[in-house]
């Protein structure tokens, strides 16, 4: 696979003080990475800049997790970009549900250290 700093992965969070340390794990590990605030605006960033993976949280503002990964899914040319949701919903229909709809994985931020979801995401690349 390529270089870890020509993969792109895209983190839908909108919350910034997490999403920052997300970024800021993933930049130590030399990814590159770009983070979206909202559902629309990942949704968006992702047929824009077509990620090597997107990590994606299910409570987002303007349109939630699951609806972006609906719509990825759907889409031909984003399809079969690789997502893993990474949320604090952690009750099993909303897992079972994310799996269901095409995630690759599904980590409860609460149980998962930034450098646990770095090695998951690492693991999905095939890196």
């Amino acid at each position: 696979m390529a270089d870890k700093k020509d993969i792109h992965i895209l983190l839908v969070e909108d919350d910034t003080f997490l999403a920052n340390i997300y970024k800021t794990k993933f930049e130590m590990e030399k990814f590159n990475i770009s983070v979206a605030g909202d559902g629309e605006a990942g949704l968006e960033a992702v047929k824009k800049r077509k990620p090597d993976i997107v990590l994606l949280d299910i409570l987002l503002p303007k349109m939630d997790g699951f609806a972006v990964l609906e719509n990825l899914k759907k889409d031909e040319t984003t399809k079969d970009i690789p997502v893993i949701l990474l949320t604090n919903l952690g009750q099993k229909d909303d897992v079972e549900k994310g799996l269901e709809m095409g995630a690759v994985d599904y980590l409860i931020k609460a149980h998962f250290k930034p450098s646990e979801t770095v090695e998951k995401v690492k693991k999905v690349l095939g890196l």
